[in-house]
């Protein structure tokens, strides 16, 4: 049983080198490429999972894609651009600024500070109208005595 055990293990990293194999390559830059390609895209099934971690049929076909751009010797942006017209910014790990992106970050920021405001607007009337109510029960007062 030990003995199968460290057979077991001793083979492991070969299974996980046979995985990763899939995708052979002659030039050892294209493959640092592809992997860093398929670490940035995302799966556009999965929720927040790199098509290198996704088991995903459609992160298959983007690996394979990618592999294929690769290949052909294109450029980091060729490919990221390629995905994005196909599959849109969401497949992008680091989406562009533009009026949508903007609107992410500023909404949140605008509801806070709306939030503030009205708040504070409250506040102030309900001082008012403390005063104005204190003033008034003196005054009553002051009738009062006389």
């Amino acid at each position: 049983m030990r003995a199968l055990m460290i057979v077991v293990l001793l083979l492991l990293p070969a299974l996980a080198f046979a995985a990763e194999e899939r995708y052979p390559f002659d030039d050892p830059a294209k493959r640092v490429l592809f992997v860093e390609l398929t670490e940035e895209l995302r799966c556009p099934k999965c929720q927040n999972q790199n098509i290198a971690d996704s088991n995903a049929m459609v992160a298959e076909d983007l690996k394979r894609k990618v592999y294929q751009l690769v290949q052909e010797g294109q450029s980091k942006s060729e490919v990221v651009d390629y995905m994005k017209l196909r599959y849109g910014d969401f497949v992008y790990y680091q989406p562009p600024l533009n009026l949508i992106t903007l609107s992410l970050w500023l909404l949140p920021l605008a509801f806070v500070l709306l939030a503030v405001v009205v708040l504070v607007k409250k506040r102030k009337r309900s001082k008012e109208t403390n005063a104005h109510d204190l003033l008034a029960e003196a005054e009553e007062w002051l009738e009062k005595d006389k």
